[in-house]
Parts: structure tokens; sequence; C-alpha cells
């Protein structure tokens, strides 16, 4: 290669190029880290509801650092994204000075077991939380699907001016809810739409009238269901008034 000119100028320019551009990156490293591009605001966009403004303080004393080229948006952004509240943060430079965060809170739907919540997506959280809310309760992994089957039974129930305050599913994946009134359905796990639209139908002529608040009521049976009155002997009323009523289902 010594002895080849052409090789020379090749390793020259590359040399040359390669200095150039160490050259050109000491520049911009110290460009970016000048005190003329320091940061100087923070803005919360929206007006969060469990946000506060002493975590926003914290954070912003503790991460927001740097200038606008050299903020670590990502650390930024999980320190927001690790608040109780807060579902997802969105952290945007605005030229020249000024760095954005759109929050996203959760919003609460019920109760999960007895230290969390569920959102209305359905995610179990951990914040602190006083209003009253429904309590939900099953397997791991299902905060999804009982928030979603507390949809329907809340919109099927309110045909009679009801409304779940309780929705269980078990392992089994059998469903079990109790309405603001205190009457407890054992729904099961099949049939469920039918079972319950069987019980709204029948609703205005056998549990209404009774007289005497009902404390559950068992919808897993083929023609009927079973009421139980504290006080009374379990008495089974069919939705259809065909007896005898068969042993309930799952």
């Amino acid at each position: 290669m010594w002895d080849s000119p052409s090789a020379l100028n090749r390793l020259s320019d590359l040399l040359f190029a390669a200095a150039l551009l160490l050259a050109l990156y000491g520049v911009v490293r110290f460009a970016i880290h000048q005190p003329v591009f320091a940061l100087s605001e923070l803005r919360v966009v929206g007006a969060p509801g469990f946000v506060t403004l002493d975590q926003v303080e914290a954070i912003t004393k503790r991460d927001f650092r740097g200038t606008f080229f050299t903020l670590d948006i990502v650390r930024l952004r999980t320190s927001f994204e690790k608040l109780p509240w807060v579902r997802k943060a969105d952290v945007r430079r605005q030229w020249p000075d000024r760095v954005d965060v759109v929050i996203e809170e959760h919003k609460p739907l019920a109760r999960w077991g007895t230290d969390a919540l569920v959102n209305t997506q359905g995610e179990v959280f951990k914040a602190a939380y006083d209003a009253t809310l429904p309590q939900f309760s099953g397997p791991t992994g299902t905060a999804k699907d009982v928030a979603i089957q507390y949809d329907v039974f809340r919109r099927e129930f309110a045909a009679i001016g009801r409304e779940p305050v309780q929705v269980h599913v078990s392992p089994r994946r059998a469903w079990q809810v109790r309405l603001d009134n205190g009457l407890t359905l054992e729904v099961g796990r099949e049939q469920i739409a039918a079972r319950v639209a069987r019980f709204l139908s029948a609703y205005s002529n056998t549990i209404a009238p009774l007289g005497r608040r009902a404390d559950s009521v068992d919808l897993r049976y083929a023609n009927g269901f079973a009421v139980r009155v504290p006080g009374l002997a379990q008495s089974k009323i069919p939705g259809a008034a065909a007896t005898p009523t068969p042993k309930p289902k799952a």
C-alpha cells in the first residue's frame, strides 16, 4: 500500500473525513450544552383532576434538567407515568425553551379487590380514592372482562330501575351480580343474556310485588328462577310459569 499513491490518497481522505466529523461532533456537543438553549418552562397541558401541583413540582426539580436538546424525554415521561393517577404521559419539546406534558389520567370505574381500582379501559391500578364505586372481583387478569360485563349488566338492569353495585366472576367463569337494592343474582356461566332477560321480563310480576325484600335470586334454572326471601323457605318462581323447576345449571 505504501508504494501505491492512489491507496495513500484514499487513506488520507478517510482520515481527513474522520477528523472533520470528530470536530463537527465536538462543535455540536459544545453548542447544545450552552445556556442559550436552557429550558425555562414545563407546562402540564389540560386540567388534571388527580395529579397535584406538589407532584408536578417534585418531578420538575428532579428530572427537568439539561437544555432543549439534552433533556432526557424518556426519563421525564417515565416519572410522570409512575404517578398513581397517570395512565399515560406524552412529553413534547416546544421551541425555544419550553416542554409540554400531556397527561391522560385514569378514569375510575370500580374498585378491584380490597386495595385497587379499575379504570374505564378495564385496567387495574392503585390510587387513593374516597368516592363510592361499584365493587369488582375475580381471578387475576379478568378485570377487563368484568368491566365489559358490568357495562352490559348496567344497561340491562336499568330497565327495572336498578343498578349493579357488585360484579364477581369465579375461576370457572360463573357470574354473580348484586344490585343497589341488596338483591344478589346468581347468573352462572351459561346463557348469561337469556337468563337475565328472563328475569327482567318476569320481575314486575314476581319480585316486585312480593311485599318483602328478596335476598337472592338463582337464575341457573332451565325454565325459571328461585327466590330467597329472609325468614321464608326458598320459593321457586318460574319465569314462564313452568313447574317443577329442574336443578340449576352452572
